[in-house]
């Protein structure tokens, strides 16, 4: 079935120069990228996204981690996106992701761990909305 997904490349992967290997593994997958852009994300912006985060203690490192640089936003669509972009992504931690994972191969910390994606089709419907309008 055909979705879409939300992809954040965070500031990480774009001072490392990551972006092109990272959208490499999406089409390899025969993932269509259907909207893409860079920007610099707002603390409006993150507080919103993250609004289900704010009250642990790591989100002030995740706040200043999001601000550091720009991010690459991508609208990824194909059959079972969602899930898809998961497994192409990794858990959360890079050092229990699997290698061959995004977060695997190149996060660093459970912070600095390269790339978001959304979990579900409703978040991704409502992540989309949030950044592309």
């Amino acid at each position: 079935m055909s979705e879409q997904t939300l992809v954040i490349i965070k500031p990480d992967g774009l001072a490392r120069r990551l972006i092109g290997r990272i959208i490499q593994r999406f089409e390899d997958k025969q993932l269509q990228i259907s909207q893409i852009k860079k920007t610099t994300l707002t603390k409006a912006q993150l507080y919103e996204h993250y609004k289900h985060l704010i009250e642990q203690s790591f989100f002030p490192r995740l706040l200043d981690y999001m601000l550091e640089g720009p991010v690459i936003l991508m609208v990824i669509e194909g059959e079972n996106a969602v899930l898809q972009t998961r497994k192409i992504v990794g858990v959360t931690d890079p050092m229990e992701a699997e290698m061959g994972s995004l977060r695997g191969d190149y996060g660093i910390n459970k912070t600095r761990n390269l790339i978001h994606a959304s979990d579900s089709v409703a978040s991704a419907d409502e992540e989309i909305a949030r950044f592309f309008g």
